[in-house]
């Protein structure tokens, strides 16, 4: 298979799958090394592609028919859990964390988390590697990128943060 092949393979398999998909694994499933998966995802976005790398691996952007908003929160680093669980128990998907980093500016790490599943598995990393998570930079402040299938979503999802006492909101 030549590398444009390859990639046109790649993108399929990425727009066929629900899960993110590690370059690891498709390095296997297309017997290359995981170097050349990572150059062929960069030269799939220079292209236009709409590809994020996520912390459980690769996702190709797909239309959304619901509802995209923000959420500003402040929490401890050991309630990072228990604010990712309200969001998705409220059938919210996770998509990033935003934070203002005095020198860099603005800080996005992807995340893509859709259940209490995907939350175990991203905190069980940050542990097991040693991380922190972005807002760690920023003394807790931070926002979320919400996914929500409606309305009633994003305001159950503010009203469990407010009650945890990590929703920031003005005065």
């Amino acid at each position: 298979m030549n590398a444009e092949s390859r990639r046109s393979a790649i993108l399929s398999r990425l727009a066929a799958s629900d899960a993110p998909m590690s370059a690891t694994a498709l390095a296997g499933e297309f017997s290359v090394s995981r170097q050349i998966i990572v150059g062929d995802i960069a030269l799939l976005r220079a292209a236009g592609e709409t590809i994020s790398a996520t912390p459980r691996g690769y996702v190709l952007q797909k239309e959304w028919a619901g509802l995209v908003k923000a959420v500003a929160v402040v929490h401890t680093q050991g309630q990072t859990e228990e604010e990712l669980y309200i969001m998705v128990d409220n059938g919210c998907t996770v998509l990033d964390v935003v934070v203002e980093h005095p020198i860099y500016g603005q800080m996005t790490g992807q995340l893509q988390l859709s259940s209490r599943y995907d939350v175990s598995q991203f905190i069980e990393r940050l542990r097991n590697e040693g991380g922190e998570p972005l807002s760690a930079l920023t003394g807790g402040i931070h926002l979320h990128t919400l996914q929500c299938p409606d309305e009633g979503a994003y305001e159950r999802t503010r009203a469990g943060l407010r009650a945890a006492g990590m929703l920031l909101e003005t005065d």
